[in-house]
Formats: C-alpha cells, structure tokens, sequence
C-alpha cells in the first residue's frame, strides 16, 4: 500500500529555508564567486580575472547580493584611488563548510557515473 503524504508536510518551517538556500547557492556563478574567495581573491579584477566568462555588471550584482545575503563582506580602503575589497564572511565560511558533503556526494556521484555503461542510467532511476 502506497505511503500517504500529508499536504501540509511541505509547507513547514524548513520548506522555505530549505528552497532559499537552493536558490542562493544555485544562482548563476555564486559557486564561483565563493570559490574565488576562497581561493584569496579580494579585489573585484581579482574576481574578474579567475572567473571566466562573467561579465563586469554580473560580477558586480552578485556580489552586492553576496553581501546584502551576509555571506560577503565589502570593506572601503580610505586610499587614492579608494580601494574595496571583497571577503567571504564568517557566514559564508560556514555556508561553504556546510556544502562540503554535498560537494564530495557530486564527486562519487560523478565517479559512478563515469563508471556506468551507457543506457543503463534510466534501469537504475
């Protein structure tokens, strides 16, 4: 006998936090962003110069919305010129901890997948 769902069980507390975060770290070259950072870029020809094919007012929207999210922190260099510079966070070191076991599920998922003879995909979905 088929399991019942509950209609009300999808629209609990975790349903909305749990989509907020898909959509934050599922935007268009966030991952890339928040790996630059990682990787030490601070300045935004920084970012621009690791991140092949982003444009400059994509680059410049998504960081603005990285720190608006407070995974980013943008911090002005009183300096001639004036310098901004772009670090991850505290909240988005901790972001990027908490993806760590998704990302080591995508690298055995994709070792499986490579070692999968063709057509037997849809067999085992």
């Amino acid at each position: 006998m088929p399991r019942q769902l509950e209609r009300s069980s999808i629209h609990d507390d975790t349903c909305p936090r749990f989509q907020e975060v898909l959509e934050t770290v599922g935007r268009r070259w966030t991952g890339s962003i928040l790996m630059a950072a990682v990787q030490g870029a601070t300045r935004f020809g920084e970012y621009r110069a690791v991140i092949d094919g982003i444009s400059d007012r994509l680059l410049s929207q998504r960081l603005k919305e990285l720190e608006n999210e407070g995974l980013v922190r943008r911090t002005v260099v009183p300096s001639t010129p004036v310098q901004i510079t772009y670090t991850l966070s505290p909240l988005g070191e901790e972001l990027l901890e908490a993806l760590q076991p998704l990302v080591r599920w995508s690298t055995r998922r994709t070792a499986c997948k490579a070692h999968t003879p063709r057509g037997t995909e849809a067999a085992r979905a």
